[in-house]
Formats: structure tokens, sequence, C-alpha cells
């Protein structure tokens, strides 16, 4: 995404936030300058999400959406945590991973996944306090 793109999406986030902010409808409707093109209503959720979404483009962050009951295969979960295959089939195996058979396939649901992530993500930073801590405890200067 170029500078260009980013600060456009910067500065239509701006706005639709300042619009949400006045605005207390049950939809908003948009139209355009183009006459062969009819006015669209969306509820105010729909223009959140588009701020949200142009919030992180702004920043040049990758998006990507995916509806929450989506399923994954055991590849697409293991790009998803940046992680191995076989290493997200022994989580399975072990129970830490939620999945389901379809026939010999597995399917992970994303929100089951997205769950492990962060239980993943909080157990990385206890044991990094701990290291931490230990570091300190035993005078070492890192």
């Amino acid at each position: 995404m170029s500078k260009d793109d980013m600060e456009l999406a910067r500065l239509a986030q701006r706005c639709i936030v300042e619009a949400l902010d006045r605005s207390k409808a049950v939809t908003i409707t948009l139209s355009s300058e183009s006459s062969d093109l009819p006015p669209v209503e969306l509820p105010p959720a729909a223009l959140k999400l588009i701020g949200q979404l142009l919030g992180l483009m702004s920043e040049g962050k990758p998006i990507t959406l995916m509806p929450s009951k989506q399923e994954l295969t055991t590849v697409e979960a293991a790009n998803f945590l940046n992680v191995s295959r076989p290493f997200v089939i022994k989580e399975i195996e072990e129970g830490r991973i939620p999945h389901r058979m379809v026939g010999t396939h597995r399917r992970i649901p994303f929100d089951g996944l997205l769950e492990y992530a962060k239980e993943m993500q909080a157990s990385r930073e206890t044991a990094l306090e701990e290291l931490s801590q230990l570091s300190a405890d035993l005078d070492l200067d890192y």
C-alpha cells in the first residue's frame, strides 16, 4: 500500500468517525455525485467496521476479513499461527486446539483458533516476565 493510499484511508476514517459521532440515526445514507447510482442506506455498525478497516489500512497493517464461524484446515491454521502443520496436529491431538472431523480431515473453528492464539501469547508473556524477574533476582545485567 502506498503512502498516498495510507493517507487517503486516514482521512476517510476521520470523516466516517466524525459522521458517526454526530449521528444518532438508525441508518446512514451514502450518495454519489453520479446521477446513475442510487443512494445506499447502511447501518452505523457497517460504517464503524469500515472505519476500523480504514484505520488499519492507514497504519499499513495487513487485513484479513473472515467470518467468525469460519473453519480452517490444519494448513491454514498453521499459516495463521505461523507454526508448522505437524505442530498444529500435535496441539489438536493433545486437546489444546478445538476441531471436528470431516471424513478424515480436521476442521478448526476460527474463533477457537483465535482463543488458542491468545492463550499462547499470554503464556509467552508470563514466561518472559518470569525470565526477566529471575534475571533481576540473579543480578544479571542483560
